[in-house]
């Protein structure tokens, strides 16, 4: 998430360092698109979708899907307050992204919604703000843990806008973001049920109340083996594509790219072996569909970019890394067994891409 992307490539991200000047330079003497700065509310509902990157918050909802399932837990209120929670998250980590480098933007980038005037900086800055304390409040419906990793991933998305983006630590917060956002839908689990207390019938003394059972420390630990699995695989795939987005300015990496292509082929591999060694005969291949899909998704633009290292095609296989974020969390809820969960995140891939011909999702 940018959550961050979050990539954010994220995806839930915010745009790596060397993104936004890598597009900027490809269209610096392009004019300006969009209505004038402030002019009319359909100019402003755009200004804000860009600044906000609206095609890429496809690329959110499946982290915390992808975290319930691996713990075992059937979509509920609480996943629905992760999912919230992580939409807010996501989405303060745009708008603080821009807030943070409308410097830069001002030379690179000129057409963004702060440096064309379209949206003032305290106002981006103010939206950071306040997304931020509402997806906290969100998460803190889910329950205490789930409240405490989005406040990990807050902590996060901030730290890598104002600090830590232009650092060699970036990558690695990034792929930290979209663990965390992960394990925030696995800690969902929402308002405890009520009991209302009925008094006994006349003569009759009161049944004892009894509580269900708590799990032991061994399903505890269980339930972090089988989260810790799909958390390291987005954050391997986060931590590639973020590596990847740092040469889009000037191009000319091939051994970055060609890591990154190795990473995405090895999850999807892993994730077809492990559907294909399973004996429960046909479901047991529904997470081939989106593991193939993704690394078709990745793995195509990035082989390009190794090829021909050029500030386009790297461009490209960043983008790519971002739209195969969705097929990667349907096939991680698949292996967990969801496959509802599954097929409903893969039909956010069409939505993601009619989106995305609209509004740039970096």
């Amino acid at each position: 998430m940018t959550s961050p992307g979050h990539p954010h490539p994220t995806g839930r991200r915010a745009p790596g360092p060397a993104e936004g000047r890598g597009r900027g330079a490809a269209r610096r003497t392009a004019p300006a698109s969009g209505p004038e700065p402030g002019r009319g509310s359909g100019g402003r509902v755009r200004a804000w979708a860009e600044l906000l990157r609206v095609s890429a918050l496809f690329s959110v909802p499946g982290d915390a899907l992808a975290g319930a399932a691996a713990a075992g837990l059937r979509p509920g209120r609480g996943t629905a307050y992760a999912v919230g929670a992580s939409l807010c998250l996501y989405e303060a980590g745009m708008a603080l992204n821009d807030w943070a480098d409308r410097a830069e933007d001002a030379v690179d980038r000129p057409h963004r919604p702060l440096p064309s005037g379209r949206i003032a900086p305290a106002a981006a800055l103010g939206a950071a703000g306040l997304l931020t304390a509402a997806g906290l409040v969100l998460a803190s419906r889910a329950g205490r843990p789930a409240l405490t990793a989005a406040a990990a991933l807050a902590g996060t998305v901030w730290a890598y806008d104002l600090r830590l983006k232009h650092t060699p630590a970036a990558p690695a917060v990034m792929a930290a973001a979209r663990a965390l956002d992960l394990v925030l839908g696995a800690t969902a689990r929402g308002p405890g049920p009520r009991r209302t207390a009925v008094p006994p019938p006349a003569g009759r003394a009161p049944a004892p109340v009894t509580s269900p059972p708590a799990a032991g420390p061994g399903a505890d630990a269980r339930t972090v083996l089988r989260v810790a699995a799909p958390a390291a695989a987005l954050a391997v795939h986060t931590y590639a594509v973020t590596a990847v987005s740092r040469h889009e300015a000037r191009g000319g990496s091939t051994l970055v790219p060609l890591g990154a292509l190795a990473a995405t082929s090895a999850l999807g591999a892993a994730t077809a072996l492990r559907a294909l060694r399973k004996p429960d005969g046909t479901a047991a291949l529904v997470p081939l569909l989106p593991a193939a899909l993704y690394v078709g998704t990745a793995g195509t633009p990035l082989l390009h970019a190794a090829l021909h290292p050029s500030p386009p095609l790297t461009q490209r296989a960043v983008g790519g890394g971002i739209r195969a974020m969705i097929p990667l969390q349907a096939a991680l809820a698949a292996r967990a067994g969801a496959v509802g969960t599954a097929i409903g995140v893969l039909g956010l891939v069409p939505l993601a891409r009619t989106l995305a011909r609209k509004v740039s999702a970096t």
